[in-house]
């Protein structure tokens, strides 16, 4: 079955043949009369105006055929431009072999397609064909801007078969300077939005566009608006998909490369979220929880969680809690975990999101100091760095140095050894508490005996012997409710306190790989003699830590006992000491 197209070439043919054929009638008839006249004979007057008109319908009817058969094809091109304008997504491409299609079907000598940017409201010349001469100038084509303006602000397509006779563009310098003739400018709508405009015109002819172009070219806009939108609102959500995306991957770089654990749920409890360092602390793969109910996955780890993740969620405010789990791979594990509620942009909880932070190292070292801290000064070790950064050699400075004997083992001659250490500890506690109490630190305990220093490096304090002289009644208002305790009055006190106040030298003694932090001199060898004279039950100060604390906070609360001379071992001249009494 033959197309329409082809009937019409067809019928097309055969007018122009009835018309040749017409022709060669009115030629044979024309040279038959001339003939008839020579011998006085006519022909009938009608013949010649018969086929006259014959001819001129023909050609009318072949016109007629040729317009319609070229509308028809204009026609079929518009729709193959359709159809590939709205299906493509590379709309660029397409409007480009659009318009080569529209300048051959409307003879136009150039074309553009000009969209209007929404954001700044400037014109950009999304498609341009034009000769390659003009091309190669450069810059922005050479259009007229008055015909792109009565088109943008009226809404309403222009056709200006003699641009140079159209009222509408006399005012235009641009249609005489560019020698503008045809010009057919329709806009680019889309649900009354104004994106652009298709431009077309001939330099060179005047009447080349019709109404038939006027109706192509509209028709084509039409469905180039649709594309233009679609693609323009594509691009958008490409755009916004490649933000997304964008920060997706970001945040989840930042899940991946922060230390602390993050794991998120949603408002149903199911896992979202869970990071790599999630992964190691809890020796759980991510892969296998996400997507997961949340209590499905960590109950087993860490206890009471889910009434926690609840709490938050009723709540809506954070909580913070440490819990210790085993993890096979790892053993014991201790974990601070931090809950705070993820909400939306309502305020409306949608989830919970959890932070790990495995303090299992900082645990065990406290534990490790807390350890060390029963055989060393706590100051000592809180200050190691301290401790570190003296020489080897020391430095001078004022202290008060007690010795204190906690109870004698002439006292403890019938015990057995064993209780003998758990006696001297019981003894040792308390005196230490007292010392730490009144910010003295331990230096060391020798048998029975215990040295405390006031006011060192680690120390330092200004009231440092009237802090050690509230010790050494402290120690002996401990003493006395442990022997209220045991159910004992000895007579004397098991106890003996003796201190002095002066310049000593103090800092690390021993070598590059062993150390002891300690104090020497004159000062501590007559705080040691001080003690060993003193009777049981007593405390005994020199007449150097009395003009201290008279100096510094005076004697209120206490009371002094005649001073008398003492004259220690090793010692040539003698040592004013006063026994103090709680007041």
């Amino acid at each position: 079955m033959s197309s329409p197209s082809s009937e019409q070439t067809n019928a097309i043919r055969e007018i122009q043949r009835t018309r040749e054929i017409a022709q060669q009638a009115t030629t044979a008839l024309s040279a038959q009369r001339d003939v008839l006249r020579q011998r006085g004979m006519n022909l009938p007057p009608q013949v010649m105006s018969t086929l006259q008109g014959i001819d001129t319908d023909l050609k009318r009817l072949e016109e007629y055929l040729y317009e319609e058969q070229t509308e028809l094809g204009q026609l079929r091109a518009l729709a193959n431009m359709s159809a590939a304008v709205t299906t493509s997504l590379d709309i660029d491409v397409v409007l480009n072999e659009a318009m080569d299609i529209v300048i051959a079907l409307t003879k136009a000598e150039r074309g553009y397609i000009v969209l209007v940017d929404r954001t700044t409201g400037t014109l950009e010349f999304r498609v341009i064909r034009e000769d390659s001469l003009t091309s190669m100038r450069g810059g922005t084509p050479q259009i007229s801007s008055t015909v792109l303006q009565e088109v943008l602000s009226t809404r309403q397509p222009l056709l200006a078969d003699n641009a140079f006779r159209d009222e509408r563009l006399l005012g235009g310098a641009s249609v005489a300077n560019f020698a503008l003739r045809s010009v057919l400018c329709v806009p680019l709508m889309f649900k009354d939005d104004m994106i652009g405009v298709v431009y077309v015109d001939n330099r060179l002819q005047s009447g080349v566009f019709t109404p038939r172009e006027l109706n192509l070219l509209t028709a084509f806009a039409n469905t180039a608006a649709v594309a233009i939108s679609n693609a323009m609102f594509y691009a958008s959500i490409q755009n916004l998909l490649a933000e997304i995306t964008q920060v997706k991957d970001l945040m989840d770089n930042i899940f991946a490369s922060i230390a602390s654990g993050v794991i998120a749920t949603d408002s149903d409890g199911v896992i979202t979220t869970f990071n790599r360092a999630a992964e190691e602390m809890l020796a759980v793969r991510a892969e296998a929880s996400i997507s997961q109910p949340i209590t499905t996955v960590l109950p087993r780890l860490i206890l009471g969680l889910e009434e926690q993740l609840e709490d938050v969620r009723q709540s809506r405010q954070g909580q913070t809690f440490e819990s210790e789990l085993f993890v096979e791979e790892r053993g014991r594990v201790a974990l601070t975990i931090k809950l705070n509620p993820l909400r939306d942009s309502r305020d409306e909880v949608q989830g919970v999101a959890l932070v790990l932070d495995d303090v299992t190292q900082q645990r065990e070292r406290e534990q490790q100091l807390n350890t060390i801290k029963t055989y060393l000064p706590p100051e000592m070790v809180d200050n190691i760095a301290t401790i570190s950064g003296l020489a080897l050699g020391g430095e001078s400075r004022e202290v008060t140095c007690v010795f204190a004997e906690v109870r004698s083992l002439y006292t403890m001659r019938d015990i057995h050894p064993r209780e003998i250490l758990e006696i001297l500890n019981e003894y040792f506690g308390l005196a230490t508490d007292a010392i730490n109490a009144n910010q003295g630190i331990v230096d060391k305990y020798m048998g029975t005996e215990i040295m405390a220093l006031f006011n060192t490096q680690l120390n330092p304090v200004e009231d440092h012997a009237a802090r050690a002289l509230e010790a050494a009644l402290t120690l002996r208002d401990r003493f006395v409710e442990l022997y209220s305790r045991k159910g004992i009055n000895p007579q004397p006190h098991y106890y003996r306190v003796g201190m002095h106040t002066g310049v000593c030298t103090l800092g690390n003694v021993g070598s590059l790989s062993r150390r002891d932090f300690t104090a020497i001199g004159d000062t501590i060898n007559l705080a040691k003699r001080v003690e060993e004279n003193t009777p049981f039950g007593a405390i005994i100060i020199s007449e150097g830590t009395r003009q201290h604390i008279a100096a510094s906070t005076g004697l209120a609360g206490c009371r002094l006992g005649d001073p008398y001379e003492l004259k220690a071992k090793g010692r040539e001249e003698t040592t004013i000491v006063y026994e103090v009494f709680r007041a």
